[in-house]
């Protein structure tokens, strides 16, 4: 029905959306969502299953590999790695240089390379490639590439296999940390050969035959490296060469030459074999040296055999994926579920190895030296600072404790903290989130590290904008932010209103943790700057909006058009970016009302979008329009927590909807698996929190906000060993609302859950309906954390707020 509620919410986006259509998709939405109570209950579920021990069975590493430029659904490759692992292995269907250097549409492949690629935009560093060949030598990248069959492909975390038809060959390879063995199934042939590609920018190789060995090292990088950086590797071989080449730049053949060095270089041997005859090649290399590269191969590798690594590669994957143990789910759910978790736990990379005396050192790619300690890269703040980051505080406090010491090594070799490391420094995306993830990790109770460095790191990044490397680093427009509240929009500062809410989430996380470490000026400071958002909110539009130097609102303004004040989105999408303070938030658009119809016009309108400030359609523009779900953009990182925002206006069972719908609906272990970049394990990791039925919707806050469990029953095992059993009884793709929810036998009458009731482990029940409980949990005390309604802070909010003179 058009009434009075909607027709104040057309006054606000004009622009947006013919308010005809918005009633008419505010009326569709409730029908759908909420369900007539006559409604029979749904039998149990018969067609669920119960998974197989071998957890890796489920995992489709090539998950989002369908994608290009233009489109992403996920911008995956299918790395073979171990679990945080400084090496990874993929195959490479595109050309040396190319960031999507695994394209599931592809026929051909040019080899399996070792990679360090976090995304295909910020590309690979220290790559180089194995290929095997027949008959008539091609060592050229597209000479040698030989079609293939995904029918003929093994794509699991420990192991990948493919049938390289053009040669009658199988190459397989199954990884450790820093090494890797590779298995190359020969036919019967006189020439036959393994041909190294040491890739571009600068690659040396050295043949030993009497060792059976090729040392070396690549160059090739995208940024982020000192000037002395070298991946040195080495590779030992099961069979003596019957020949060997090299081959220098532009890929001039140097017959039975030992050694070659250029801009692009590699080696070729050559090998007699009899049919089904197996060729193993151990591979490790090293940031460090030559010597580090031969030692790794020794400590990872030593005198194993390729079943035996695979083995063990197969050993610590089971081990990592069994944290987390689904007990009945259907099958496809059970697929996706765990090809996501595989995700989750590759990034951020270790970026360090250990000596001959068994001590941990590092190279660091921030001064170029050989220092103690660990070192962690491959990481965007912007995007794993909401999900993976809490993941790990909740499952694998260790890793997260390594992490922080990892980033205070950062803070001593470069000066600042990390927003966007591959593996130094890169200027890629905004914010201050580095503060973010520090805060949630000493929130939670991560301990080990040196937190009063890492506040000294972070409050450097509140005083100092001048010598930073990058402009990702440390708060561009500082200077701005702390005299305004605010970044302008007109002092030629991009996506400035997007900067001014992150760093104002990121003061109030500081805030928080001034507190615990008792630096009580600089909580009273960080607490009022935390209300920064406010400065953005425009009562006219009811949208965050881009403010200039001098107290105006930007014009002319359009909510859909992505970028300019904001970062890869548009206000829509931003709007919702202040994640300590929903309640604040909504009273600024109205209360409860109006803030759940302005979430259910993004949900429900046209795609409409606005690109002029990028001059075409950016595949995230694309991504968002193509699946349906309005202007809600699931496949870009500022709006994934809004689902999860109807629960702060008393409405969760719109929550527990909208969640369960894009798990069914946006993910699949599929090659378009996902619905935009995957980001670091972010996109897979809130499907993983969804899945369980809770999410950590405010970073630095230890509570989860609860949504739609989508199994039955699952297992989570802890630190020091205690287990959570998530069950969801009466649970079905048609029953996504929560009725009950207990913990513990005792009834939970809130809507999240805390972090440390969590860790006590026991039995977390939910009772499922494919009706909604409309009065459970609705008052304002069972609404998760917001600053404006805690005991925290609201003085300093207040007086903050009064010295706003715009």
């Amino acid at each position: 029905m058009f009434n009075i509620r909607t027709l104040l919410l057309c006054s606000s986006i004009t622009a947006l959306l013919a308010c005809q259509q918005q009633g008419q998709a505010l009326t569709a939405t409730a029908a759908r969502s909420e369900p007539s109570s006559e409604q029979s209950p749904a039998p149990l579920p018969t067609d669920q299953i119960r998974p197989q021990q071998n957890l890796l069975s489920y995992v489709d590493t090539r998950m989002g590999t369908d994608s290009s430029f233009e489109l992403s659904h996920g911008n995956t490759y299918p790395a073979v790695a171990m679990p945080w692992g400084m090496h990874f292995w993929t195959p490479m269907t595109a050309k040396i240089g190319d960031g999507w250097t695994y394209q599931y549409d592809q026929h051909k492949l040019r080899g399996i390379k070792q990679t360090h690629q976090p995304s295909p935009w910020l590309n690979d560093y220290g790559a180089f490639a194995l290929m095997a060949v027949t008959g008539d030598l091609k060592f050229s990248q597209d000479d040698r590439a030989s079609w293939f069959s995904h029918k003929t492909e093994t794509a699991k975390p420990h192991h990948y296999k493919v049938y390289l038809a053009d040669y009658d060959v199988t190459a397989e390879v199954t990884p450790t940390a820093r090494a890797a063995q590779f298995r190359f199934t020969f036919p019967e042939h006189k020439a036959s050969y393994i041909v190294l590609d040491a890739f571009d920018k600068g690659s040396m190789v050295k043949i030993l035959p009497q060792q059976r060995k090729i040392i070396g090292y690549a160059r090739n990088n995208h940024g982020g490296v000192p000037d002395n950086f070298h991946n040195y590797f080495v590779l030992e071989f099961s069979k003596p060469f019957k020949l060997q080449h090299t081959f220098g730049d532009g890929y001039k053949l140097q017959p039975n030459s030992l050694e070659q060095s250029g801009q692009h270089v590699g080696a070729i041997l050559g090998f007699d074999t009899a049919k089904g005859e197996q060729i193993e090649v151990k591979v490790a290399s090293s940031f460090i040296s030559p010597a580090q590269a031969e030692l790794n191969l020794q400590q990872e590798i030593g005198s194993d055999r390729f079943a035996d690594t695979l083995a063990k590669a197969d050993t610590e994957w089971q081990q990592q994926l069994g944290r987390i143990r689904v007990q009945q789910g259907y099958p496809d759910d059970i697929k996706t579920f765990y090809s996501a978790f595989y995700r989750v736990l590759l990034f951020p990379r270790r970026f360090y190895e250990t000596d001959a005396a068994g001590q941990i050192v590092h190279y660091s790619p921030y001064n170029g030296q050989v220092l103690p300690g660990k070192m962690f890269t491959d990481n965007g703040f912007w995007d794993t600072f909401r999900a993976v980051f809490p993941f790990f505080h909740l499952m694998y406090p260790e890793l997260a404790s390594d992490i922080m010491q990892g980033l205070v090594n950062t803070y001593k070799e470069s000066g600042w903290l990390p927003e966007w490391a591959s593996p130094g420094h890169r200027d890629v995306m905004i914010g201050s989130n580095s503060a973010v993830i520090i805060a949630d990790a000493y929130a939670k109770g991560i301990r080990g590290f040196d937190i009063d460095t890492l506040y000294q790191a972070a409050l450097k990044n509140t005083r100092v904008e001048t010598g930073r490397p990058a402009k990702s680093v440390g708060r561009e427009g500082l200077k701005f932010y702390n005299q305004l509240g605010y970044v302008p929009y007109d002092v030629g500062i991009h996506e400035n209103a997007a900067r001014t809410l992150e760093y104002a989430f990121a003061d109030f996380n500081l805030a928080r943790l001034a507190t615990a470490l008792g630096k009580t000026d600089d909580a009273k400071r960080f607490t009022a700057q935390a209300q920064n958002y406010r400065h953005l909110f425009d009562a006219d539009s009811g949208w965050m909006r881009g403010r200039n130097k001098d107290g105006q609102f930007q014009s002319p303004f359009n909510a859909l058009k992505w970028g300019d004040a904001f970062t890869e989105g548009n206000s829509l999408h931003y709007s919702w970016s202040v994640f300590h303070d929903i309640a604040g938030l909504k009273q600024l658009m109205g209360g409860d009302e109006l803030f759940s119809a302005k979430l259910d016009t993004v949900f429900n309108m046209a795609p409409g979008f606005d690109d002029s400030y990028y001059g075409f359609t950016i595949h995230e523009i694309r991504e968002m329009q193509i699946v349906d779900f309005g202007n809600y953009a699931h496949g870009n990182q500022p709006i994934q927590h809004m689902p999860y925002l109807y629960t702060y206006a008393g409405k969760p069972w719109r929550t527990q909807a909208e969640v369960r719908r894009i798990m069914q609906k946006l993910y699949s272990a599929a090659p378009d698996g996902y619905a935009g970049d995957e980001d670091n394990g972010q996109t897979s990791a809130w499907y993983v929190f969804s899945a369980l039925g809770f999410y950590p919707v405010t970073p630095g806050v230890p509570e989860y906000v609860i949504g739609s469990p989508l199994f039955n029953a699952v297992t989570l095992t802890l630190p020091q060993g205690k287990q959570l059993q998530i069950n969801a009884f009466n649970n079905q793709p048609d029953r996504p609302f929560v009725q009950a929810l207990q913990l513990n036998g005792q009834p939970v009458e809130q809507n999240f859950l805390r972090h440390s009731a969590l860790l006590q482990g026991g039995e977390l029940r939910f009772d499922m309906s494919a009706t909604p409980n409309t009065s459970r949990a609705i008052n304002a005390q069972s609404r998760p954390f917001s600053v404006s309604t805690s005991a925290e802070a609201t003085t300093m909010a207040d007086s903050h707020l009064n010295k706003d003179t715009h």
